[in-house]
């Protein structure tokens, strides 16, 4: 009795597969191209220090931010200061004692937004006062990994204003070298990945 052989193709032999497999490992190296762009291009530096605008927006969710947003009322870097996504509860006089600011000097000229609860809703309640108070720039305050998908989604509620970046340098980051440190790369991964779904909504929207 003679036994018929079966042979079965290998499953990476397939054209199929190997076409899926071809299209995931170009996904991949875009991907990390792509983030070593985006820490590449992370400012290492305030661009404008000195230059004055209508008003200087903070981005609360981490420290450093609101202190230096006062600081730079203080310096009359603008004339109003709003600060984005704060929680209830909490009052000009109780920021500016916890930042060692005398109210009496900068409560008039200071703002509080309590609706936004992610960077998307920090631009539109910004953008809302912005048009209520009719001022047309503002110096953007808040952490340098955390500044491109910020002006991302504030250029697009704001597109005719000037926006000028000021970012804030965390400790806890490491920007040269961060692949080294599991946190800082963390981070890094994390930001760029949000930073991809704020891009890609946008042109969903048809808002690049």
């Amino acid at each position: 009795m003679t036994h018929k052989r079966t042979y079965f193709a290998h499953p990476r032999g397939h054209p199929l597969i190997r076409r899926l497999i071809t299209i995931a490992g170009t996904c991949a190296v875009a991907w990390l191209a792509g983030l070593l762009w985006f820490a590449t291009e992370l400012p290492s530096s305030v661009a404008e220090p000195e230059r004055v605008t209508d008003a200087i927006v903070v981005l609360t969710g981490g420290r450093g931010r609101v202190h230096r947003g006062l600081q730079l009322l203080a310096d009359k870097r603008a004339r109003k200061l709003f600060i984005s996504g704060v929680y209830r509860g909490v009052d000009v006089q109780e920021l500016l004692r916890v930042s060692q600011q005398s109210p009496s000097d900068l409560e008039c000229c200071v703002a509080l937004g309590y609706e936004a609860d992610s960077t998307r809703g920090n631009a539109r309640e910004t953008a809302s006062w912005m048009r209520e108070q009719g001022l047309g720039s503002l110096r953007l305050v808040t952490a340098a990994y955390h500044m491109p998908r910020s002006l991302l989604e504030f250029r697009r509620v704001l597109p005719d204003a000037k926006i000028v970046p000021h970012p804030v340098f965390p400790e806890h980051l490491t920007q040269r070298d961060w692949w080294r440190w599991p946190g800082s790369a963390s981070l890094m991964v994390t930001e760029y990945s949000k930073y991809l779904v704020a891009l890609a909504r946008g042109l969903f929207d048809g808002r690049p």
